[in-house]
This record gives structure tokens, C-alpha cells and sequence, in this order.
């Protein structure tokens, strides 16, 4: 069943507001939709999927990988409060700027997009984040990721086309993260540091 500050969240946050002009009125089906350079906003049934797994608090710190649009990191932003935050990293520069412009309508003060440099997979320098949410898909999971999260700290991504759960535990790089797998699911593939964006 799905949380109600889901649901609530996406009220707040209505998908139309996320995408190009040209696509707005297919916002209301539950499909993926073109937002350019290659890239999609998911479709809806899917992230909700994503957000029960990650299950976010108010007053945490998130980290939205391959955030697009914006509409992710819009959602998490009302799931953790003005006490959270969340910070967006997108390697696309002109979805870096349509992302901003998306997310300045809304009164998140406590949620951020950054470009995301060629060399690095996610944002170390702002970690440990206690969520992580990519919305690209991995051939495996980074290594480079989970040492963003705290101790005890959550990633949901999706993984040769499954979705994955993975948790940090203590003693992390000599003891292996927890890892669950959950249904199948398709995405765009999550670019590595070193590889060229569209």
C-alpha cells in the first residue's frame, strides 16, 4: 500500500510541471515521457515504486542521481520536510537548467540541483547521505555510491533491469552491503564517470 505522504507528495508536486511543453498532455498516463537529450520522466506507477522502497523521513539528507527534470527531487523534497534535504545531480547540462527552472516554481528551499561532473558518480563532497536515489540503470552496483550513504543509510536503483535495495552496514568497504532485488523495471543507463552524456 502506498504511504500517504506519497501520495501526498505527488499532489503537491503534480507531474505536468516536470515536463516539456510538447508532452504536458500526456502527463496523466502511466508511461515514460521524452524530456530530450535521450532522457524520460519516469512514469508514475514506477517512481511511486521507487519512493516506497526508499523510504524517506522527514529531516534526512537525500541524494536524487540522474534527477531529469526535477520531478524526483521535487517528491523527495515534500517527503523530507524543510528539515531534509535534497540535492539533484544531473550530467546533462541543459536538464540541469530546465531542472532548476522546474523545482524555482515550487517552495523547496531545501532541495537543489547540481551538474554532475564527468569524473564523479553522484556528489561525495556533499555526503554521507542518508537516501540515495538513482533513476538510471546500473550494470552493477557502485561502489562509489554506497560510500556516499551513512551507516545504515539506503540506495534504491535499478540494476541490469531489476530494481535494487541496498543498505550500508557497518564496517563498509571490508563487510559486503545488504542488497534485496524487487520486480523488473526498464530505465536509460546510468553514465559513469569518464562517459560522455548525450
Amino acid at each position: 500500500m502506498t504511504d500517504q505522504r506519497i501520495l501526498d507528495a505527488f499532489a503537491a508536486a503534480p507531474r505536468e510541471r516536470f515536463l516539456p511543453h510538447g508532452e504536458v498532455r500526456f502527463a496523466g498516463l502511466d508511461r515514460p515521457l521524452e524530456i530530450g537529450h535521450g532522457q524520460t520522466n519516469s512514469q508514475p506507477t514506477t517512481v511511486r515504486h521507487l519512493l516506497e522502497l526508499l523510504e524517506a523521513e522527514p529531516g534526512q539528507r537525500v541524494l536524487d542521481v540522474g534527477c531529469g527534470s526535477g520531478w524526483t527531487t521535487a517528491l523527495l523534497a515534500h517527503l523530507v520536510g524543510a528539515r531534509g534535504e535534497v540535492v539533484g545531480v544531473e550530467i546533462v547540462p541543459d536538464l540541469v537548467q530546465f531542472g532548476r527552472a522546474n523545482l524555482a516554481g515550487l517552495d523547496l528551499p531545501w532541495a537543489r540541483i547540481e551538474q554532475a561532473r564527468a569524473d564523479v558518480l553522484g556528489l561525495p563532497e556533499a555526503g554521507p547521505f542518508d537516501r540515495i536515489l538513482v533513476s538510471a540503470e546500473a550494470g552493477e552496483v557502485p561502489d562509489a555510491l554506497v560510500d556516499q550513504l551513512r551507516e545504515g543509510g539506503l540506495m534504491v536503483l535499478p540494476v541490469r533491469g531489476r530494481l535494487w535495495t541496498v543498505r550500508r552496514p557497518a564496517g563498509w568497504p571490508g563487510v559486503k552491503a545488504d542488497v534485496v532485488r524487487h520486480g523488473h523495471y526498464a530505465f536509460v543507463p546510468l553514465l559513469q564517470p569518464g562517459e560522455q552524456g548525450p
